[in-house]
């Protein structure tokens, strides 16, 4: 296998002119205001301080766009890390996360250089339904706790645990935060809805905005003291620099975190999540990406991309980045052409986080809550899941869908992965051995024979999941016939299973003294047949091209007038 590193900034860079340029500025500026809010947003509800969701956007980000296999793939912390990041903070804490962020860097890498990038696109769509609805569920979970300004020290991270706290705490949810997060999604709400038709509002996101207008409302709120007009401290909100002193301005130490051997495999589990969830959402982004410029990513150039970034962003205080579809859509709608975009997203982050970072202490939570809520609401397929749409699934398409969202809510998203690609590997199983049949042929040119020459017709695949029916055609003769005949021409594929079947086939009639004839051996089970020495046991003689040269084969010893097979 010979290795490929080839960022698609190569493939544009001989292309590149200052109008490109421009487009690409005016994007990543774009893209670069609207990842503020949400990488601190993500942060905060990830149990991190909002500053490492930040530097997660410009290292990661930057990484991604200069070394990935995408034109314009925008990197940075998303929303469907919220319930892994949290889960990982609250039991082994930020120490073991950015190990664990690390180590599913050196995943990724591995996944993009072993080419598999192409395997995540086995994953079944309904099973991507259902662990993405269950995230939403769970992101929307986390935020009650902020968007009420509930009295939780610590959100448990289990489910029960979790709705148990917060039905204790419902009766103290504080007036003030919650009439701010909902003023605050009202706002989000109608600039959304506003922004398609105005066109100075659809250049300032959504999520920009809102955080404009209500940081401003709050920091004149806490501004009044100054001329002589107390407010009562039991109607301030939570804002950043309450509750994290603010966002450092300058930039952070870097280091690389203290690793023991027993620490990696505690934390190998974390890690494959981590990389695992990293690559689908990166992809499928790309996906959506390479849809609307007409372009193709390199998926392996890109998981490779993705490890390099989750890899280093730790060593800034980041965690977990993938590709962000939202952003990703924003950067292509404001013009983005290249990585260039990209990189110049993250250069804006840098200079509001060295310019701007002491006014983002009157940031108030609610409003960051607010935003993450619209995510979750926006990143679920819901119309999937209503009862009209469940109706017009099998039964088996229900259970693949509903059962990976449910284990997804209650437990985790590797156990969900894991159970959902199991129960459609199964199903997937199940269904292709239906479509396998084994069916009797007559063969009106060997009637005289008797019973001495049987003959099957059999299509579909002869692997594992069919070993009954072939175990079938052993056991239900009533008397094994002088020759058995089977007509393979409709047979796709052959494994291992179905292959040892052959042989005790052939080995019972052969020891009857009986002949076991193939007949229309496709290429692969020809391959096997050949490969694996069976076609010098069953003998040369015995394996003709097509059932008619089979037929002529046998007519001088049972002779009738000719004609084929029904």
């Amino acid at each position: 296998m010979k290795f490929s590193f080839r960022p698609k900034l190569f493939d544009v860079w001989p292309h590149y002119n200052r109008a490109i340029f421009a487009r690409d500025v005016s994007a990543g500026i774009t893209v670069g205001v609207l990842a503020l809010p949400l990488a601190m947003a993500f942060a905060i509800a990830s149990g991190m301080p909002p500053g490492a969701g930040i530097w997660t956007a410009i290292v990661a980000g930057f990484l991604i766009s200069l070394l990935g296999g995408s034109r314009v793939q925008i990197g940075g912390p998303t929303g469907a890390f919220i319930p892994i990041v949290y889960g990982i903070v609250a039991t082994l804490g930020v120490h073991d996360l950015l190990i664990a962020t690390m180590m599913s860097g050196v995943l990724l890498f591995a996944l993009g250089l072993l080419r598999l990038g192409g395997m995540i696109r086995f994953i079944p769509r309904l099973v991507v339904i259902g662990f993405t609805s269950g995230i939403a569920i769970v992101i929307f979970l986390s935020q009650i706790k902020e968007f009420l300004g509930l009295p939780i020290d610590n959100l448990p991270g289990e489910f029960f645990a979790k709705i148990r706290a917060l039905y204790a705490a419902l009766p103290h949810l504080h007036t003030p935060t919650l009439a701010l997060s909902i003023a605050s999604l009202a706002v989000l709400l109608a600039w959304n809805r506003k922004s398609a038709t105005v066109a100075w509002m659809r250049r300032l996101p959504g999520p920009l905005a809102v955080l404009i207008i209500f940081t401003l409302l709050n920091a004149a709120l806490d501004a009044l003291p100054l001329i002589g007009i107390e407010l009562d401290s039991a109607a301030r909100v939570a804002t950043i620099g309450s509750r994290f002193n603010g966002i450092p301005h300058e930039l952070p130490p870097i280091g690389l975190p203290e690793l023991t051997l027993g620490t990696l495999g505690k934390l190998f589990a974390p890690a494959l999540a981590i990389a695992l969830l990293g690559a689908i959402e990166s992809l499928l982004s790309a996906r959506i990406a390479d849809n609307m410029i007409d372009d193709r990513h390199d998926p392996d150039q890109e998981l490779m991309a993705q490890g390099v970034a989750n890899f280093i962003a730790p060593l800034f205080g980041g965690f977990a980045a993938t590709g962000a579809i939202a952003r990703t859509a924003t950067n292509v709608r404001s013009g983005g052409q290249t990585p260039v975009a990209g990189i110049i997203h993250s250069l804006v982050l840098l200079l509001i986080v060295l310019v701007l970072a002491p006014l983002a202490s009157h940031i108030p939570l609610a409003t960051l809550s607010a935003i993450v809520v619209m995510v979750a609401v926006n990143m679920g397929e819901w119309r999937a899941l209503s009862p009209r749409e469940l109706a017009r699934y099998s039964n088996t398409h229900r259970v693949k869908l509903l059962g990976t969202m449910l284990i997804t809510v209650i437990f985790d998203l590797t156990l969900a992965i894991e159970i959902g690609m199991g129960l459609a590997s199964l199903f997937f199983i199940y269904h292709t051995a239906n479509l396998t049949k084994i069916e009797p042929i007559t063969i009106r040119a060997l009637e005289g024979a008797g019973t001495r020459v049987r003959a099957y017709r059999i299509f579909g695949a002869l692997f594992f999941g069919v070993a009954n029916k072939m175990e079938d055609l052993l056991l239900n003769q009533p008397a094994l016939p002088e020759v058995m005949l089977l007509d393979m021409d409709k047979v796709i594929n052959i494994d291992t299973t179905g292959l040892d079947i052959l042989r005790t086939l052939h080995r019972n009639l052969n020891k009857q003294g009986a002949r076991l004839i193939f007949c229309g051996l496709n290429k692969q089970p020809n391959s096997i047949v050949r490969r694996s020495g069976f076609r010098e046991i069953v003998g040369a003689e015995n394996i003709f091209p097509s059932i008619q040269a089979a037929i002529a084969h046998l007519q001088p010893n049972y002779p009738n007038p000719t004609k084929l097979p029904d």
